[in-house]
């Protein structure tokens, strides 16, 4: 019951909402709108039509807008168009208003000329910590950190600690963690808030931090850095350079976005799409997405033709050959998939370290090898009882026991061997394995029943 209230809520503000903005009635639409929470907010304008957002710009701030833009979860070719019915300078003063890495996110998914008009316009500080981060490699922590943090001197007190982030709390994207450093800016140790409020306010700093910091390269690839937030269970994470310098920090809500964006990039590598397109994206852009590689595929698929094409004389001879063929490629494929799917999954995670791959390996050809000979046996009893023909049945089950075999073992030993070469161990997306082992298992099939035809 609660939930269906809460429903009904939200669709009643909206409601009101429209209404306010309608009727241009400024105050009270403010007093309604900024009373939800930044991620509601961001779903009206995001539901809001060209006209809508025009009256969203006048009557709310540069920095309510960024707080809308912080929560708004967008396509990355929506945010050109979004700006380009901004003023230029509400535009810049909203950029200049969020938090440094998210504003750098926003940047990368515009054209370099809106960019440079955009820090061109802004205050200098917000410009140049901006430019700082835009120029680190994306998908590494230094894309993705933050600059708006708390650090404290070492041979500060507990007293003085404090002042430094009351003054420092309303900029700063978390204050549960204050980060030490020493007299050249390195990172030296960490207290917590709790530590402040408990020490008594003349202790020194030095005297409780911790100085066991876990922390991340500036270069560390963002998917690394996921992992490790996830394993220590950190609020936030602090980034450095070579030589220790504090350059910024990760948050856990940053993270929760990488974690989502590796997910769906992972997704779409699996289902050989190249990008993900959102739902309410039309036909034409899906299509665009999608063809490049069910082109490629299409080429793929020929192989097999042309292989089954080598094996003509053979099912000539048997016709009832040909009939199993879907039955094999089927099986094998769906076996390389499973197979394809825990690599992968292992290898995202972090579970599969150097010394596991070949446990790894052996596991699954005794999986494959004991999938694939009670399937084969299946097989064997399902043709014999069909067709009443036990030698077709026995090489049947002969080429599906050896195909789901191949194809097991292949799933799991090319994403390793893809990831050994520092490449996405996704792009051994199920498409490509599966037209693989249609490849495997054929020339398997067909070639037994060619080495075997006297006995057909």
């Amino acid at each position: 019951m609660m939930e269906e209230t809460q429903v009904r809520d939200e669709e009643l503000n909206e409601e009101i909402l429209n209404e306010l903005l309608e009727h241009r009635g400024v105050e009270e639409f403010r007093d309604e709108f900024l009373a939800h929470h930044p991620y509601d907010q961001a779903t009206f304008y995001e539901k809001a039509d060209s006209d809508t957002r025009q009256l969203l710009y006048q009557y709310l701030s540069p920095r309510e807008m960024a707080d809308i833009f912080e929560a708004i979860e967008l396509d990355d070719d929506e945010y050109e168009e979004l700006f380009k019915e901004m003023d230029v300078t509400y535009a810049s003063d909203l950029l200049s208003s969020m938090y440094t890495d998210d504003a750098v996110d926003v940047l990368n998914n515009l054209n370099k000329d809106q960019v440079a008009s955009y820090l061109t316009m802004m205050d200098k500080e917000s410009s140049r910590q901006i430019k700082d981060l835009l120029h680190y490699e994306e998908y590494t922590a230094g894309s993705i950190m933050t600059t708006e943090f708390v650090a404290i001197p070492k041979n500060s007190t507990v007293r003085s600690a404090m002042n430094i982030l009351r003054n420092a709390a309303p900029n700063a994207e978390t204050i549960y963690y204050v980060f030490v450093v020493d007299d050249d800016g390195k990172l030296s140790g960490i207290v917590t808030l709790r530590d402040l409020i408990v020490a008594d306010e003349d202790t020194l700093i030095s005297a409780i931090m911790n100085e066991r910091v876990v922390s991340v390269s500036v270069g560390e690839d963002q998917e690394e850095v996921a992992r490790m937030i996830k394993d220590y269970d950190f609020l936030a994470m602090p980034v450095v350079d070579f030589q220790n310098h504090l350059l910024g920090i990760i948050t856990v809500d940053d993270i929760i976005d990488v974690l989502d964006e590796e997910a769906s990039d992972d997704y779409s590598k699996l289902a050989a799409v190249s990008d993900m397109v959102s739902f309410d994206r039309g036909s034409l852009a899906a299509a665009k997405k999608r063809l490049p590689w069910l082109i490629l595929l299409t080429f793929l698929g020929m192989l097999t033709a042309n292989l089954m094409g080598m094996f003509e004389a053979t099912l000539d001879q048997v016709a009832l050959l040909a009939v199993f063929i879907p039955l094999i490629a089927g099986m094998a494929g769906n076996s390389g998939t499973q197979a394809l799917a825990v690599a992968v999954r292992g290898i995202a995670t972090g579970d599969i370290e150097e010394e596991s791959k070949i446990k790894l390996l052996f596991r699954e050809a005794g999986t494959g090898l004991i999938t694939g000979l009670v399937c084969g046996l299946v097989v064997v009893g399902l043709v014999y009882f069909w067709k009443g023909e036990l030698v077709i049945g026995v090489l049947v089950g002969v080429a599906v026991m050896s195909s789901i075999f191949v194809a097991t073992l292949g799933g799991s030993f090319i994403p390793l061997l893809i990831h050994r070469m520092k490449i996405d161990p996704a792009v051994a997306s199920g498409p490509f394995i599966t037209t693989l082992n249609d490849i495997i298992s054929i020339l398997i099939y067909l070639g037994l029943a060619t080495t075997f035809l006297g006995q057909l």
